[in-house]
């Protein structure tokens, strides 16, 4: 997957982390890059004791697919190693074949995408005690300046958040009242000052490590 050119969708994934749109958008992701009829997303339980983890199915289409998740050859689990114990189930029920060995660690590869997503999913839903409310994408975004001491005008935060957000130029043109071209020239002054390559390069800065 060339993550370059889905940044935008990548955008709008983690723009969704926590609200009842996250399960779609992730399905929507993937799927725009492999064929699939389902995704599942599921936090374990550490101990039986627990019960029942989250569970959250969505499909390609309003008719469930008649295989289920329990036919491996069209079934690619996609397990994370952290004590979140998180897994993302992907399934192709239309495939006389199911995944390929080339599907399937096609797959694994883009699983180090996909699993910070879905974490940061499960830490909104259950956010930590005295915080009231989930770490928001523009909050991240102003710890990360805060970080690394940079500061950006208003209209450069504006635009540098619509672009994480997903928008593309025209569309933040229309909701600041400003010109296409304007708001690229914005984007090209935050990027001078952050020290980055162009729009694909923000999401990476900002997820980067401090």
């Amino acid at each position: 997957m060339n993550t370059h050119s889905i940044y935008p969708q990548i955008g709008k994934v983690i723009a969704s982390t926590g609200s009842r749109h996250f399960p779609r958008l992730l399905h929507d992701l993937i799927q725009a890059h492999l064929c699939i009829d389902a995704t599942q997303i599921r936090q374990l339980p550490l101990t039986p004791c627990e019960g029942a983890g989250l569970s959250e199915t969505v499909y390609s289409s309003a008719t469930q697919p008649e295989a289920g998740f329990d036919d491996p050859s069209r079934l690619h689990r996609i397990r994370g190693s952290g004590p979140a114990r998180l897994e993302i189930h992907v399934l192709r029920a239309g495939s006389t074949y199911g995944f390929s060995a080339f599907e399937r660690s096609r797959l694994d590869a883009i699983s180090p995408l996909l699993l910070p997503m879905l974490e940061k999913h499960i830490h909104a839903l259950q956010p930590a005690p005295g915080r009231s409310t989930p770490e928001s994408l523009e909050q991240r975004f102003i710890d990360r300046l805060a970080q690394t001491g940079l500061k950006l005008s208003e209209r450069e935060r504006q635009v540098c958040l619509g672009l994480l957000a997903g928008r593309t130029a025209p569309e933040q043109a229309e909701q600041l009242g400003l010109r296409a071209n304007t708001v690229e020239s914005y984007l090209r002054r935050a990027a001078i000052k952050l020290g980055i390559g162009g729009r694909h390069s923000l999401m990476r800065w900002m997820y980067a490590q401090p």
